[in-house]
């Protein structure tokens, strides 16, 4: 059994320090320096963060193999709906790969792009692959959930008096200002940041 090797490969394939990756599981730096150097097994629960992080299975984070590139999977859900937790998401369409190291950097789904708002920038049909966020910057394309709908995917603009969501198809979509008040109100949620796209021909 070589955990305490491989949790270290995997780490440093990262380029993670035994604190950051510490912070990513929930646990000491010192609970790491053991698992490392000590021979200290993790309990289940740390197990599970550790495959996430490093986008590996169980008998490939305990045994003798350290997969260089293998990719980590997440779903394509059909919708996102308020107050239903994304890993609770019973509508799950496929699955997509990606990197270890974005998985690394936070919590990532992918979604199903419905309609043509968004056009030509996103087509129906598109896979959006999207961070797991509750904030964006000015001019970042969003999941936004308006009033406990379906999420909608559109561009964010900010300014002191609340937020507009953009649709890239002004003939299908006239942009929406949302005050502070109905930020609050309604709600207008950010569930993402978009930050990437992928289209099947």
């Amino acid at each position: 059994m070589n955990i305490g090797l491989n949790i270290k490969r995997n780490r440093e394939r990262l380029g993670l320090s035994q604190e950051a990756l510490a912070k990513k599981i929930g646990v000491s730096q010192q609970a790491v320096d053991r698992w490392e150097n000590a021979g200290v097994i993790p309990r289940n629960k740390a197990v599970n963060k550790l495959m996430n992080v490093f986008g590996l299975s169980r008998d490939a984070l305990f045994g003798d193999s350290i997969p260089t590139s293998k990719g980590v999977k997440i779903p394509v859900l059909g919708r996102v709906v308020a107050g239903v937790p994304i890993e609770a998401v019973q509508e799950i369409l496929d699955y997509e790969e990606i990197t270890p190291e974005m998985a690394a950097t936070g919590e990532y789904f992918a979604l199903h792009v419905k309609g043509a708002s968004m056009e030509p920038t996103l087509r129906d049909g598109d896979i959006v692959i999207v961070k797991k966020q509750p904030t964006v910057d000015s001019g970042d394309i969003a999941i936004v959930l308006v009033n406990g709908n379906d999420a909608t995917v559109k561009e964010i603009k900010e300014s002191p008096a609340g937020i507009t969501l953009i649709g890239h198809n002004a003939a299908i979509y006239t942009p929406q200002f949302y005050s502070n008040k109905e930020i609050q109100s309604l709600p207008v949620q950010i569930i993402g940041k978009v930050v990437e796209m992928r289209r099947k021909f």
